[in-house]
């Protein structure tokens, strides 16, 4: 098993609220008004956000959307990302954004990921949204995974580590470490073991979230009172 030190410069940045949608909602609103490059997340939690994001800015005309993970299914199935997102956030705005990359599930795994790491050549990502799983996961980067030790590449595909068993297609750590914001939303004391592990202990690729850590930002973590629970326990 593979650890690194943590330098005290990298510690996450924590932000314990009542409403962690709420406040990301707001970090996104202002990113939309400024412009530049956005990625966009799934997951149980995030489309209230989305929701809350569209009425604080509804002109995202600035804006170029990315997506730091899918699920290889076509747009409109209900597991798609980015049909979470369209309901949530696109379909929902005034002024759509300049330009959406999304990663097309429906083609071949390989080639969907081949498409978007060349369509991220040269691309800088000013925030960067996550989830995180249970498992300690973010994006489609699941403990034991494959997709863990590339390296050369800004995109790559491979097997879930949890239901819904569908192929994924995701961002690459090197891909997310290199965003100038990386943020993550996180709710619930379902996540309360999952947030101890990632943001408050060793850096480990048994914990895959715990690796955007290793960034030459402060990770910034949103999260309520029960998925903070654990922390320092």
């Amino acid at each position: 098993m593979v650890s690194y030190p943590c330098p005290v410069s990298r510690q996450p940045d924590l932000h314990i609220v009542d409403d962690p949608g709420e406040a990301v909602a707001g970090l996104l609103a202002e990113q939309a008004a400024r412009g530049g490059s956005i990625v966009l997340t799934g997951g149980a939690s995030v489309g209230e956000a989305y929701e809350r994001a569209a009425e604080l800015e509804p002109d995202w005309g600035k804006v170029t959307l990315w997506w730091g993970d899918e699920r290889c299914v076509p747009p409109d199935d209900e597991l798609s990302n980015f049909r979470l997102a369209q309901e949530t956030l696109l379909d929902r705005l005034a002024v759509a954004p300049q330009s959406v990359h999304r990663m097309r599930g429906e083609l071949d795994p390989a080639a969907a990921a081949g498409e978007y790491d060349a369509a991220l050549e040269g691309v800088e990502l000013q925030l960067l949204l996550l989830g995180l799983g249970s498992d300690g996961h973010m994006a489609s980067l699941f403990p034991g995974s494959p997709q863990l030790e590339v390296e050369d590449r800004r995109a790559t595909w491979g097997p879930p580590g949890l239901d819904p068993f569908v192929d994924r297609v995701t961002m690459t750590i090197p891909t997310i470490q290199s965003a100038r914001r990386i943020v993550f939303l996180v709710a619930g004391d379902g996540k309360a073991e999952a947030v101890a592990r990632a943001f408050g202990g060793e850096i480990s690729r048994a914990v895959p979230a715990s690796l955007a850590r290793l960034a030459p930002i402060s990770v910034e973590v949103f999260l309520d009172a029960p998925a903070a629970s654990k922390l320092g326990s």
